[in-house]
């Protein structure tokens, strides 16, 4: 197999000689960059300049998933604000290249909080500016307002929640492999008690600690990463996700490193707290929006084992997804019966 699957070099080449002349100055080189489990990313250069290279996955995909437009859009349009993410290149929107689309951004050279060898470094005041930071970099994405930076049309903030849960119900099928019994209650119950949204803004889709990079003596966050699932929407659908990622990084579990409150970081309900002081959303009714984030993670594995099982995936680790699905289900079940 190509030491970079899904990046033929000499199509990059042609296609960035052709349409961005002068971009290139040397020969190219290129490698997978470890840690994804859905789009690839790529640390591309010409000998003189690095860029990070971002295509989706190969073989099946989420049907609206992966969508290299959006992801180049949102970068784009947050370039100049508080919000740090690298600095977009050029997209490319011909999936003839490449066998997809793609877009080539700055390479940020920091620190991902996803190795125990990394968190081992941390003292504990570390560990716990870096999820204050967080926090933090997460109510400033919430407090823009999207038609002040371009993003007025991102999205569809009306009926946010029930097209969310529409969409990844829809995903969920396009991947089903087994019957899993407990979907039906999940799915019900989540549309019984869907709450009414909180005034709408930017919303990330999949944040948490090792979707941000730190620089390298982690004092701040060097850049946001892992856009492909942003829109217009009910923000605390990030928040709910956060407090599920940040419940298994406490517990060391589904691709998440062991980082808990003995080493310093915070906890799931710390995060809320600190979230809830600096924003003026209403999260009272956050257990519906963890629930959520535990299905929608559940979508996400279901459909990562879905690759695996039909020889699509790119690297290691990809063999215990499917365990996770009915787990991450009942723990959403488990968050909608929070007192």
């Amino acid at each position: 197999m190509s030491e970079t699957p899904g990046l033929d070099l000499d199509a990059l080449r042609g296609w960035l000689d052709t349409t961005h002349p002068g971009l290139r100055t040397g020969a190219l080189t290129a490698h997978v960059i470890a840690g994804g489990k859905s789009n690839l990313t790529y640390r591309v250069s010409d000998g003189t300049t690095t860029w990070a290279l971002r295509r989706p996955p190969l073989g099946h995909a989420l049907p609206t998933a992966h969508d290299m437009t959006r992801e180049f859009t949102v970068i784009s349009a947050l370039c100049d604000t508080d919000v740090p993410v690298a600095t977009p290149i050029v997209l490319c929107q011909d999936p003839e290249v490449l066998g997809a689309p793609f877009y080539l951004m700055s390479f940020i050279d920091g620190v991902v909080l996803d190795q125990p060898e990394t968190l081992a470094t941390l003292d504990r005041a570390t560990a716990r500016r870096s999820c204050e930071q967080l926090v933090d970099t997460l109510l400033a994405l919430h407090a823009l307002e999207p038609a002040s930076i371009g993003l007025a049309e991102f999205g569809r903030p009306e009926g946010f929640l029930a097209r969310q849960l529409k969409r990844w119900r829809t995903q969920w099928e396009s991947s089903e492999t087994e019957n899993q019994p407990v979907l039906p209650e999940l799915i019900a119950r989540l549309t019984d008690t869907l709450p009414e949204q909180t005034p709408p803004g930017i919303v990330h889709g999949d944040y948490r600690l090792t979707n941000v990079m730190y620089t390298p003596d982690v004092s701040r966050i060097a850049a946001v990463v892992d856009w492909e699932m942003a829109t217009i929407g009910d923000p605390l659908a990030d928040v709910g996700l956060l407090v599920v990622y940040q419940s298994l990084t406490n517990s060391g579990g589904f691709t998440m490193p062991h980082a808990d409150a003995a080493a310093g970081f915070l906890t799931p309900d710390e995060m809320v707290q600190r979230y809830a002081a600096g924003s003026s959303r209403d999260v009272s009714h956050l257990d519906w929006y963890i629930g959520f984030g535990y299905f929608k993670l559940a979508v996400i594995a279901q459909g990562i084992h879905y690759r695996f099982l039909q020889g699509q995936t790119v690297g290691a680790g990809f063999d215990t997804f499917g365990t996770w699905v009915p787990l991450l289900l009942n723990s959403a079940l488990e968050a909608l019966d929070h007192p």
